[in-house]
């Protein structure tokens, strides 16, 4: 397997601008010879099959959801950034890569956020022009509040649900496209293969969910903007249909996935409250711009009403620990320190699994009208959720699965080393390195799809001088029967066990060993445990109905066999980086002060994971992280 970058020579703040003057062009008349497959329509995808529509290719957009409208990405509570500098704080483009570079703890590729931190700002164009309802100041100037690893503001915002006004901006361009002819919307089709001819992504297999239709598509290429993998948790502020399965059919196929272990934790969700929770909800990063947290100094106090503790018996642990950043450190950083807090036996909440979220200050300075305008809708949700009333009492948070900054392995055009396939938005590793920085997940997401991904998937079409294929081919014919093959052997288990139960029983191996903290002891346990679990399956499970028809047991069980695949994935990789960076945390590897720390001298690489077969142990390769614009040092917040 070769891992060949394709990053362009040159200075780093030339290499997009010299790309764009030097890519292979496709003529106008001929996109409409070109037909592009694009698997997900969240930010990365709709905004990727608008783009490419208003080109002028050909696009079939397909999503497992009944709208695209419904994708994880309307999820998305607290902003979006971009180096616009309009508060005059000293904010540039390069301040926001290396903010970017830092917060992913040095592990990521310094071109690719180069260039993200450079198209950040035309994303606020596109989306305001677009209407997206951004914040603004009083003088009707868009405006913007502060998100964590981060001294400037340069989060642009709408309220608490910022995602879903962006997804709405690009479902409008995304319709306007399907209304013109020139996309075809395929929802309710959830993908089950990737068709590889003659090493080319070519095509997929998909599964109608209503119908239970199994079909193939012919095109020239292939985009997956399919998200992450954080449900292989269970408990997770995913979407409970967020999944792995495209990700790990392309990766049997021969597209690397790189660093699968890098897995982010968000300091501040509603704390688990019984095992009948099927999923956790997010509370966001922004209301740590008001929101203060602390617990008690004292574990006589945990028990007591949060109002009645004197302000000297409290522990504001982020703003002891990190006073450069206080409690708008990084997410990695928070989340640990929380842990640790509970830990040590002074956490609060019925099981000692929180810390206080506090809004008593912020409330007092500007008042609750002021703050009910910024984050009326997140405290409604919480309100709801707990039954407590955030404006009188502290929230009470906890750190939860939420991100995965692993995924296909992709180049600087955002193409996998399978030819032909794309990958964009949180669907590929690219930009974050070993963790993600709050608000810049949306950032990645539209940059990839409005203004990288029309530009480079170019240049493979103009050059690939692939021949025209039809789903009669044999390859097609192939992976039809294979989906085919698979979806047979699920239905004739006749076990007792739910798809539900496996998963659960999966995603509590995995936080317990591979979450949070990990060790070596812990991870060899768990690479003997999964497997273990996944012979359970295969022989335990049950499934209802058939799958002729709507079979929601049959889609989560194939959902599941994929995670136990990509479990082991991901706890292999987790053994094999032996230090800690970022989300990342190894206990071996940790400073006196308990922070990550890293081994340069070792793993300076991404690590990219090859399929060998069934059965057999996946090969890693190493691509090289140079840092020429940026020196290495040991993060720090303090």
């Amino acid at each position: 397997m070769k891992l060949d970058s394709q990053i362009p020579s040159g200075p780093l703040a030339n290499k997009w601008s010299k790309y764009k003057q030097n890519v292979t062009l496709v003529n106008p008349a001929n996109k409409r010879k070109f037909r592009v497959i694009v698997v997900g329509t969240g930010l990365a995808g709709s905004s990727a099959a608008a783009s490419l529509s208003e080109l002028g290719y050909n696009v079939d957009a397909f999503c497992f959801q009944d709208s695209p409208r419904r994708a994880h990405s309307i999820a998305a509570q607290g902003g979006i950034n971009a180096a616009k500098n309009y508060q005059n704080d000293g904010d540039s483009v390069q301040r926001l890569f290396y903010d970017t570079i830092k917060g992913g703890d040095f592990r990521a590729r310094e071109a690719n956020v180069y260039r993200l931190a450079e198209v950040s700002a035309s994303i606020i164009d596109q989306c305001t022009a677009q209407g997206v309802p951004f914040a603004r100041d009083y003088g009707g100037l868009l405006s913007n509040r502060s998100f964590g690893g981060a001294q400037v503001s340069r989060t642009f915002y709408a309220r608490g649900q910022t995602g879903q006004q962006l997804l709405i901006g690009a479902y409008q361009a995304l319709s306007r496209q399907i209304h013109s002819g020139n996309v075809r919307m395929h929802a309710r089709h959830e993908m089950l293969e990737l068709v590889v001819v003659d090493g080319h992504a070519r095509g997929i297999v998909t599964r109608n969910l209503a119908n239970g239709r199994v079909e193939a598509w012919a095109a020239d290429a292939v985009v997956l903007a399919t998200g992450g993998y954080g449900n292989v948790f269970y408990l997770s502020t995913n979407a409970k249909g967020c999944n792995v399965t495209a990700n790990v059919r392309a990766w049997r196929k021969g597209a690397a996935f790189a660093n699968p272990c890098y897995t982010q934790i968000h300091p501040t969700c509603i704390p688990v409250s019984g095992d009948y929770q099927s999923k956790l909800t997010l509370m966001s990063e922004s209301l740590r711009n008001d929101g203060r947290v602390w617990v008690p100094k004292k574990r006589e106090d945990l028990g007591k009403n949060p109002a009645s503790v004197p302000e000297a018996d409290r522990d504001y642990f982020l703003e002891r620990k990190y006073p450069s950043y206080g409690n708008l450190c990084p997410r990695d950083i928070a989340s640990r320190a929380a842990k640790q807090v509970c830990d040590e036996g002074r956490g609060i909440g019925p099981a000692g699994r929180g810390v206080y979220l506090d809004f008593a200050d912020a409330i007092a300075r500007f008042g609750k009208k002021v703050i009910a305008e910024r984050y009326g809708n997140l405290f409604d949700m919480y309100s709801t959720i707990t039954g407590e009333d955030p404006y009188s009492v502290p929230m009470r948070i906890y750190p939860a699965v939420h991100y995965t900054m692993g995924g296909l392995w992709v180049d600087y055009n955002l193409m996998s080393n399978l030819p032909g396939l794309h990958v964009v938005g949180e669907a590929n590793f690219s930009d974050h390195g070993a963790n993600r920085l709050g608000a810049s997940a949306l950032m990645q997401g539209l940059a990839d799809g409005y203004f990288v991904l029309p530009y480079t998937i170019g240049q493979y079409l103009a050059t690939a001088k692939q021949p025209k294929l039809s789903t009669e081919h044999p390859e097609f014919k192939k992976a039809i029967a294979d989906a085919q093959a698979r979806l047979k052997r699920l239905l004739s288990l006749n076990g007792k066990r739910t798809p539900d139960s496996f998963h659960r029983e999966l995603g509590l191996l995995m936080w317990n060993k591979c979450g949070m903290a990990r060790n070596e002891w812990g991870l060899k346990e768990l690479l003997k445990e999964i497997p273990a679990l996944r012979e359970r399956f295969w022989k335990e499970l049950v499934i209802r109905g058939d799958a002729a028809t709507m079979n929601v047991d049959l889609e989560k069980a194939g959902r599941v066999a994929d995670f136990m695949e990509f479990a082991e994935l991901m706890a292999r990789d987790a053994l094999d980086r032996d230090e800690s960076c970022g989300g990342h945390f190894r206990e071996e590897h940790q400073t006196e002060e308990g922070e990550a720390k890293r081994n340069d001298a070792e793993f300076l690489h991404v690590s990219a994971w090859e399929y060998r077969g069934e059965g057999e142990a996946p090969l890693r390769h190493k691509e090289p992280l140079n840092y020429e614009e940026i020196k290495l040092q040991t993060r720090s917040y303090k």
